[in-house]
């Protein structure tokens, strides 16, 4: 499923008023619209070469899902050690420098030394319910397989957030609300840890994955 252009998505409304809580472009300056007070999502499009793409694909060619889990300040130890565990290292390159820049980028824009990296390599929807991450901010793409889907506000109701339970609304009030990101976007997904977002944080989940579709995805959180 494709985003649609953002005069086609449904808008939430403040005090009688309607905004858009979503920023989407094709240039790297709509990121940092996610500090902006209404934004709970900034998307970046992008595309991936062809060599990303076949960097990224021969990293898929296992038969079990993996994951890698890192934390702290990008660089020459982060290059080192995901060469180190990636399935093929020698088609991982490519892949390598691109997780290594974006690692980089989400240091220089939330001014930490540290982040928080997780590449992994699933078979199944990770989270399929429609939750809300309790984090200030995290960055989510997809190298393989399909992207996250998310929810504009008027497509929500955050009474059925938080453990399913019987006397709990459906938190989807119109499946023609749902959102999908595509493979090689950049988007920044802030959550209800983002001071003075509490009750705002994007709501979205792992999409459903067929029989034998694998999804390969890097997320990031500064730390």
């Amino acid at each position: 499923m494709s985003l649609p252009a953002r005069s086609t998505l449904p808008h939430a409304t403040i005090d009688g008023g309607s905004f858009e809580h979503w920023a989407i472009a094709g240039e790297v300056d709509v990121l940092p619209r996610i500090f902006e007070d209404y934004i709970n999502i900034a998307v970046m499009r992008r595309g991936l070469s062809e060599a990303l793409a076949s960097s990224a694909m021969a990293q898929c060619q296992t038969q079990r899902a993996w994951q890698i889990a890192w934390l702290g300040q990008p660089g020459a130890e982060l290059k080192a050690d995901l060469l180190r565990q990636l399935p093929d290292p020698e088609a991982a390159e490519i892949l390598v420098e691109d997780i290594q820049t974006l690692a980089e980028a989400m240091a220089c824009l939330f001014e930490t030394d540290s982040v928080g990296i997780r590449l992994r390599l699933l078979d199944a929807a990770m989270c399929p319910r429609f939750h809300c991450d309790n984090l200030p901010v995290r960055l989510v793409t997809t190298y393989v397989g399909p992207g996250s889907e998310w929810l504009p506000e008027a497509g929500i109701n955050r009474a059925g957030l938080g453990a399913p339970s019987s006397d709990k609304p459906e938190v989807l009030r119109d499946p023609q609300a749902i959102q999908q990101l595509q493979s090689g976007d950049l988007a920044l997904l802030k959550g209800s840890g983002w001071i003075g977002n509490e009750a705002s944080g994007l709501v979205h989940r792992s999409p459903a994955l067929v029989s034998g579709q694998k999804r390969l995805l890097v997320t990031m959180d500064p730390a």
